[in-house]
């Protein structure tokens, strides 16, 4: 009880309110922009929040996690192209509101539907963090070996030809964590006699470079594309009493159906908005309204998303596995600072948890306030031409690539890994599980060699831990599950055969 009181303390300190809101008001400019996504931007602050306490980085970075989503819906409504990938389901329903003279309308209903899954998922947070961490407690390197495994076959969850590249990124990530010094042999491994490598690969750098950098040189190919813009001539509307009716399954299935998603390793929000969008017409009285304009088409996709930003923080700071791309940025700062998420850490320093929870719920409920009130000035940052924007961005990211250690050779990773994200997104890849397996990559190699050692080299040994066997099956499902759900839906829609005429 001390502890959460001395976290909710947080937000009677003007300095840290004053952080929260920053970083808010940046979480909804940047989700607002088309590219400039919440993870990029997290990417590219993270060498400014090193100058910060560890409760003042986390809180801004969680502020900017919370916001940025929510600021995705406003250019999804308005101009059919979403800030933030987690609000590209709200374009299906959003935009064609708009179209028809309701975006004041679409946008109230974004911005309560958003608050209440956000609010709501860190509810869950802060009852479920705790728990899954004593509950990990116990863990030895065994169970965080197969809990790290598990962690990268959820990148393969989404089957099909999405879900091998996702693994296949994943793998690539783990292969890029083996750089630098063996601690276990002293060999050097992949530095090329580069001394700064031997290290290991600054996360600061791969980041920028693999979130920014990469962007920059998608929106360079597409500044010939000039996106179709709606006025928002009304003041922001309040849902009414008939759409909050119609909207009150929605937003409450969506909630839990994103908490649950965000708390799955590796999915994230734009997943749950996407499964939460199908669901929420799968429900619906209002079936053919949907795609044309329906208001549930926004409520459910917007609560799921936002509901999976608290979910993904739970295994993010309970377990140090991060639930999405923005979660692992977030994992990065605090290993930066010195903190290791894990469960230990609700035992150490169980404050510092308690701040976050409180800095992202005031996150919430100011975005909430900023939304109803100002969506009209956060609309016109649209308008920022794209010839200033994205100097701008490589100009920060070089300077924070080459601040935190002087170097010259981080500002040529960064650029390296720029031209890497662009190749992976030209091809169909995604950055994101990429930098999962590169902060899983550490914990995997780890824990291996230490289970390796406990068990005297003898891996069979593995099998003998209960919890590690039930951690392996699970992940032989989690990889498996597409293709098995693919084959009994082939085989439901199979006719049945017609049986023979007796003669």
């Amino acid at each position: 009880m001390d502890a959460f009181a001395g976290g909710m303390a947080i937000l009677l300190d003007p300095y840290m309110l004053w952080v929260i809101l920053a970083g808010t008001v940046l979480g909804v400019v940047v989700g607002a922009l088309p590219g400039l996504s919440g993870s990029t931007t997290a990417a590219l602050l993270l060498p400014i929040t090193i100058t910060m306490t560890p409760v003042a980085s986390i809180a801004f970075l969680g502020a900017i996690y919370c916001a940025a989503n929510f600021g995705g819906s406003i250019t999804a409504i308005l101009i059919n192209t979403p800030g933030d990938p987690s609000a590209s389901a709200t374009a299906y329903d959003g935009y064609p509101m708009a179209a028809r003279g309701e975006a004041a309308r679409a946008l109230g209903m974004s911005t309560v539907a958003s608050a209440f899954g956000g609010i709501f998922s860190i509810i869950v947070m802060i009852i479920a963090a705790p728990l899954l961490a004593r509950a990990a407690y116990s863990f030895g390197p065994p169970e965080y070996f197969a809990l790290a495994v598990f962690g990268l076959s959820m990148l393969g969850a989404v089957g099909s030809e999405a879900g091998i590249r996702n693994l296949i990124a994943g793998a690539f990530g783990v292969l890029l964590a083996t750089v630098g010094l063996d601690l276990t042999t002293g060999v050097e491994r992949f530095t090329f006699g580069v001394p700064e490598l031997s290290e290991g690969l600054n996360l600061v750098p791969v980041l920028t470079g693999l979130f920014a950098i990469s962007e920059l040189l998608v929106q360079a190919g597409q500044l010939h594309i000039l996106p179709e813009r709606l006025a928002l001539k009304d003041a922001m509307a309040l849902p009414s009493r008939e759409d909050f009716r119609k909207c009150a399954k929605a937003i409450g299935l969506s909630s839990v159906l994103g908490t649950f998603i965000g708390i799955l390793p590796a999915l994230g929000a734009t997943t749950a908005a996407l499964i939460s969008y199908n669901e929420t017409r799968r429900w619906s009285k209002y079936k053919h309204e949907f795609g044309k304009g329906a208001i549930e088409g926004i409520a459910g996709p917007e609560a799921a998303n936002n509901a999976a930003v608290g979910g993904s923080m739970v295994p993010t700071l309970a377990l140090g596995i991060p639930g999405s791309a923005t979660t692992a940025i977030i994992l990065a700062g605090l290993i930066v600072q010195g903190v290791r998420p894990g469960p230990h850490l609700f035992n150490e320093q169980p404050t510092l948890l308690y701040a976050v929870f409180s800095s992202m719920l005031a996150a919430n409920l100011i975005y909430l306030v900023l939304g109803l009130f100002t969506a009209r000035v956060f609309a016109r940052i649209t308008l920022i031409p794209d010839a200033i924007l994205w100097p701008g961005v490589l100009v920060f990211a070089v300077i924070g690539a080459y601040g935190q250690n002087q170097s010259m050779v981080d500002v040529w990773v960064m650029l390296s890994f720029g031209v890497i994200g662009f190749l992976l997104r030209r091809f169909g890849f995604s950055p994101a599980p990429l930098v999962m397996g590169l902060v899983l990559g550490t914990m995997v190699e780890e824990t291996l060699k230490q289970s390796l050692l406990i068990f005297d080299q003898n891996w069979l040994m593995f099998f003998t831990r209960p919890i590690v066997v039930a951690l392996f099956a699970v992940t032989a499902l989690s990889i498996a599950a597409p293709w098995i759900l693919r084959g009994l839906k082939s085989t439901m829609r199979k006719p049945a055969s017609l049986n023979p005429v007796e003669e």
